[in-house]
C-alpha cells in the first residue's frame, strides 16, 4: 500500500475510535452510551484494519517477532506501514481497556467527574491513564471496606 493509503487507514481508525472515548468521557451515565460501551465490539473496527494489514504478512512477521529485537522492532515500524499497524494496535487495544476502565468505575461507583481525566489519559498514554486508574481503584476499595 502506498502513502495515501496508509495516511487513508490511519485517519480512518482515529474516527473509529474517537466517538467512543467521547461519550464515556462527556456523557458517562447515559444509559445508551453504558449499553454501547459494554459491547467488547467497539474495539473491532481498528482491529479489522490491523487484521487486514497484518494477514498478509503475517509469516514474514511471525519469524521477525519470534525473537524480537529493538532493532528488529524499530525497523518493522520504522515506515509509514509499520506505524499504521502499531497505531491500528494502540487504538484497538487502548479503547478495549479504555472500555473495561469505564465499566469497571460504573461499577465501582467512581464518580464520572473523577473518571474523565483518567479516561483522557487512558486515551492518550494508555499505560499511565491504565496505571492512574488502578491506583484509584485500589484507594476507593480501601475506603469502601472503611
Amino acid at each position: 500500500m502506498n502513502m495515501m493509503d496508509m495516511n487513508l487507514l490511519f485517519n480512518l481508525g482515529n474516527l473509529l475510535v474517537i466517538p467512543f472515548w467521547l461519550i464515556m468521557i462527556v456523557l458517562p451515565r447515559w444509559g445508551w452510551v453504558v449499553r454501547v460501551i459494554r459491547s467488547p465490539w467497539i474495539a473491532a473496527p481498528p482491529a479489522l484494519i490491523y487484521a487486514a494489514l497484518v494477514l498478509p504478512q503475517v509469516g514474514s512477521l511471525l519469524l521477525a517477532l519470534s525473537q524480537p529485537s529493538l532493532g528488529s522492532v524499530a525497523a518493522l515500524l520504522g515506515s509509514p506501514g509499520g506505524a499504521t499497524v502499531g497505531w491500528m494496535h494502540f487504538l484497538a487495544f487502548d479503547l478495549f481497556v479504555g472500555r473495561w476502565v469505564y465499566l469497571d468505575a460504573i461499577e465501582r461507583k467512581i464518580h464520572p467527574l473523577v473518571m474523565a481525566p483518567i479516561l483522557f489519559f487512558v486515551f492518550m498514554l494508555g499505560p499511565i491513564g491504565l496505571l492512574v486508574y488502578l491506583i484509584t481503584r485500589m484507594i476507593f476499595l480501601r475506603v469502601e471496606r472503611r
